[in-house]
């Protein structure tokens, strides 16, 4: 008997013990199965990761083409990166510290808009140093600080180019208006508000602008000249005074931006231009939509296509794949790459005629 009971004690003691490690057993699936889906987050985790992380600085946010193209790198940006874009405050030391940041936070990659163009030099180091290739958009650096390093690009637009239509627009108007010529001399008297003093497009713009109404055999008198920093309100301040010691004698103004040429029109609106016959021709570069709809306004004479959109898209596939460790090519950014490091966006005349090309 005592045998008997021993047995029966044992085989409880055995079912309680198996009982117990299939217990065990459940809760090791369910932590496998935890554990599992915690692999597959992690999985997802790290596809997400592979989308390249690249800090933007744009040199500074309230200008109003870099807002277009700020616009287009964010649009063109999903699905191939993940962007930090940040207002340098037109400020080079403020620009110095967000690359600082973005070499800190161990980015992928870089997307410049430079305050100062010389400065790109020392943000090129600073991204060697980091093997963080980086882009520079709309400003071009120095032909020598480009040369330092293969995973360096730029994409902009050609300044001279802009600024040969620029003039061919007031050249065409000239040619077809000859009440143009106030005073009848045959001499195009003309003021220029120019962009910031130094800056590559500001130069050539007002440069190769006059060159061109010069070479359709049209002479040319510079009754005033002086920078307006692109800026709208600094071009109403400038034309207002040019008005002041030139008054009607002013047959054509020329802007090297849109912003500027805006600010021109409204001093002249203020001495009653733009009302009854009274016109001045004002011309710019851009085509922002202010611009296009002071020509629509029958305001503005013409402008130039600055291709917001196209720069933006450019660089921000460009900088992603740099990103990535790939090499770009014409097929995969979509664009020309020409002496491997420059991609051209071209520039476009628009008049009232063809406005819809730049909206």
């Amino acid at each position: 008997m005592k045998k008997i009971t021993s047995v029966l004690l044992a085989s409880a003691l055995l079912g309680a013990a198996l009982a117990g490690c299939g217990g065990n057993n459940n809760a090791a699936d369910t932590g496998n199965k935890a554990n599992t889906g915690n692999a597959a987050a992690t999985a997802n985790s790290g596809s997400a990761a592979e989308t390249p992380k690249v800090g933007v600085a744009i040199y500074k946010f309230d200008d109003t083409f870099m807002t277009g193209v700020r616009n287009a790198i964010d649009t063109a940006a999903k699905g191939i990166a993940t962007v930090d874009i940040v207002d340098s405050q037109n400020s080079q030391p403020t620009q110095n510290d967000k690359v600082d940041l973005f070499v800190t936070k161990k980015y992928d990659g870089m997307l410049i808009n430079p305050v100062d163009r010389t400065a790109a030099g020392v943000i090129i180091d600073k991204a060697k140093t980091a093997d963080i290739p980086v882009v520079f958009l709309n400003r071009e650096p120095l032909p020598e600080d480009m040369k330092k390093w293969d995973k360096v690009y730029y994409v902009g637009a050609k300044a001279e180019e802009s600024g040969t239509m620029s003039g061919q627009l007031i050249v065409d108007y000239w040619k077809a208006h000859p009440e143009a010529d106030k005073n009848g001399d045959g001499v195009l008297q003309y003021v220029m508000l120019k962009g910031e003093p130094g800056h590559q497009d500001a130069e050539l713009r007002t440069t190769y602008s006059i060159q061109a109404i010069e070479d359709a055999g049209i002479k040319v008198e510079k009754l005033a000249e002086d920078t307006a920093m692109w800026d709208r309100v600094k071009g109403q301040e400038k034309m207002a005074a040019f008005l002041g010691s030139h008054g009607d004698k002013i047959e054509a103004v020329l802007a090297n931006n849109d912003d500027m040429a805006l600010g021109a029109i409204e001093a002249l609106k203020a001495q009653g231009y733009f009302s009854g016959d009274k016109y001045m021709p004002v011309v710019g570069v851009d085509a922002t939509a202010p611009a296009v709809q002071a020509l629509q306004d029958g305001t503005m004479l013409g402008t130039v296509l600055n291709d917001a959109n196209n720069q933006g898209k450019a660089a921000i596939v460009l900088a992603s794949l740099l990103a990535k460790g790939e090499t770009p090519t014409k097929e995969t950014v979509g664009f020309d790459i020409t002496d491997n490091q420059y991609v051209w966006i071209s520039y476009k005349k628009i008049t009232k005629d063809n406005v819809a090309d730049a909206q």
